[in-house]
């Protein structure tokens, strides 16, 4: 994200890698039916099981669940400045989300049971005039603080914007 004239970084982060444990989670499960298949396969084909292949499907299995996390998640990046928040998303193909901080009306955050116990939630933006787009940081590790850090750059921003003093005439 390229700052204009004045801008700072208040806050930039990815979604946290508690926010994907889920994926982790199936994974997990895929990896040991991968294994079992191919203990299987490996048993049909000769008179016993052949552990080389299924250490060999069990270790690239378990490479593409945490490589294809990692990717998940650092692809992802969200950024707070004292002007605008941004959403920028994917590594091939990309997608970008950004407004204006004064354009943002609401901020909630939300957390399923199991994402309290992660401390990870969703903080969601309301901002004017737009449609049903949906605007939100999700998987963040404590969204209270990315509240609070987007209160500071709307308070920041305010007070840019505010008018000094008038001088006094002669």
């Amino acid at each position: 994200m390229e700052l204009l004239d004045g801008e700072t970084v208040i806050f930039e982060g990815h979604p946290s890698w508690r926010s994907i444990l889920g994926w982790y989670i199936k994974g997990l499960v895929l990896i040991v039916l991968l294994g079992a298949l191919v203990a299987l396969v490996t048993r049909l084909a000769g008179d016993k099981v052949q552990f080389g292949w299924v250490i060999v499907a069990l270790l690239v299995g378990a490479a593409l669940v945490v490589g294809i996390g990692v990717i998940k998640r650092i692809s992802t990046t969200y950024t707070i400045t004292t002007r605008r928040l941004h959403i920028k998303r994917g590594i091939l193909a990309r997608r970008v989300q950004e407004t204006r901080l004064d354009r943002v009306q609401n901020v909630n955050t939300s957390q399923s049971v199991l994402e309290r116990l992660l401390r990870v939630g969703t903080v969601d933006f309301d901002t004017a005039g737009t449609d049903d787009a949906e605007f939100a940081f999700a998987g963040v590790s404590s969204p209270n603080a990315v509240v609070r850090a987007v209160g500071l750059a709307q308070h920041e921003a305010a007070s840019l914007r505010a008018p000094g003093p008038e001088p006094l005439g002669p």
